[in-house]
């Protein structure tokens, strides 16, 4: 970096990827600005540049801070993070010399410092994250924490369903878990079901006995509408929360769907049923959709919605790290939940890893897809044929 981009870069003011330091007064908080700008965007921090007004000041050359920021990098950051300094020379009255630390971004880590605080920037600022749940985010959007291979507290053996999960085995290896030479418990480990004696999540909610008695919030929400407006007092249907295990929501979420939906007659008979309004490519696909990409960590249900003019398949959860609505378009997926999806593909009509997006939007090219920041979900919006 010469001296004009360097001073280019002072006037526009701090953001969150550019900090001003006048000069490192305490390790410790040294560390949590370099840890907050790691956890967030990566970016540079300039020492010898007054914090808000931007003056220019500079550093005593002499005095090591070189060596010192290394040191902190390496020493008050876990893990250690390795920063790139340079010192460049400013043409001022006092021939000033600023000191550019350049802090990277890795997305697969989380830093904290030596108390096992972690820091993000927040604009200009910083701020210690508290809440447990956002930290489980993060854990999660660096890939070092899945929902779905998670522990569930206090499940055990006697919570699957054995002849569920027996089936599926032989489903995916052509031979029993007998026949393999494993017992029942073995197997389970082998596939991820069971872990230290508990349940998985994945294994939980594919093969469990009762998921809802252990986690009341994964059900799916249905409701038929009449009109356009979720506000409506009146309903054409609405049933108890679907339950079940991951396959059984999707046939019981199917099943609602073509009960609430219309037929179309189209050159066929006069007692034939017809066909559905939509296509059931479409709703297959965004339904298994919803049940294997959306965020476990929140516990909250799938909402599944149907009005005259549209349907709308709500999800827990915004799109995974920097995944975009065009990314999801052109099948460019990232995967929230492996083992779900691992499951998924031998006991669903899975399509595979981006082509149901793709395959649905073919089949019917007007669905809107909304990764919704703020409220964290991300909303599906099928709309219906008008009514002639």
């Amino acid at each position: 970096m010469n001296a004009i981009e360097l001073l280019e870069i002072i006037s526009t003011g701090e953001t969150s990827k550019v900090q001003f330091k006048k000069e490192i007064t305490h390790n410790d908080s040294m560390a949590a600005e370099i840890i907050a700008m790691a956890n967030t965007l990566g970016g540079i921090i300039l020492i010898g540049v007054v914090d808000k007004t931007g003056e220019i000041v500079g550093i005593d050359t002499q005095s090591k801070i070189v060596e010192r920021i290394g040191n902190i990098a390496t020493s008050n950051v876990k893990p250690s993070i390795y920063i790139q300094t340079e010192i460049v020379s400013i043409d001022n009255e006092l021939s000033s010399k600023v000191l550019v630390i350049h802090v990277p971004r890795n997305p697969d880590q989380i830093y904290k410092d030596n108390n096992g605080a972690i820091w993000v920037k927040q604009g200009s600022d910083k701020r210690r994250i508290m809440d447990d749940a956002e930290i489980l985010r993060m854990y999660q959007k660096s890939g070092n924490l899945l929902a779905d291979e998670m522990e569930v507290y206090g499940t055990s053996i006697d919570d699957i369903n054995e002849k569920q999960f027996a089936e599926y085995f032989k489903k995916e290896f052509k031979q029993t878990f007998e026949d393999k030479g494993l017992t029942f418990e073995q197997a389970l480990r082998a596939k991820r079901v069971m872990r230290n004696g508990q349940l998985t999540l994945a294994g939980l909610l594919f093969f469990g006995k009762e998921p809802q008695a252990i986690k009341p919030a994964f059900t799916i929400k249905a409701v038929s509408f009449f009109g356009n407006d979720i506000g409506a007092k009146d309903y054409k249907s609405k049933p108890s929360d679907l339950l079940g295990t991951i396959p059984e929501l999707f046939d019981y979420g199917m099943k609602f769907l073509r009960n609430n939906l219309d037929y179309l007659q189209s050159g066929e008979s006069f007692n034939s049923q017809g066909k559905l309004e939509i296509s059931e490519i479409v709703l297959e696909e965004l339904l298994q959709n919803a049940l294997i990409h959306r965020d476990y960590f929140k516990n909250a249900p799938i909402r599944l919605f149907i009005f005259d003019n549209r349907i709308e398949i709500i999800s827990p959860g915004r799109l995974p790290n920097s995944l975009t609505v065009d990314d999801i378009r052109f099948s460019n997926p990232v995967i929230r939940n492996n083992q779900l999806f691992h499951f998924a593909s031998r006991t669903l009509p899975f399509s595979g890893v981006g082509s149901g997006i793709k395959r649905s939007l073919a089949e019917q090219p007007n669905i809107e897809f909304i990764n919704q920041i703020e409220g964290e979900q991300f909303i599906v919006k099928i709309p219906r044929p008008e009514k002639k």
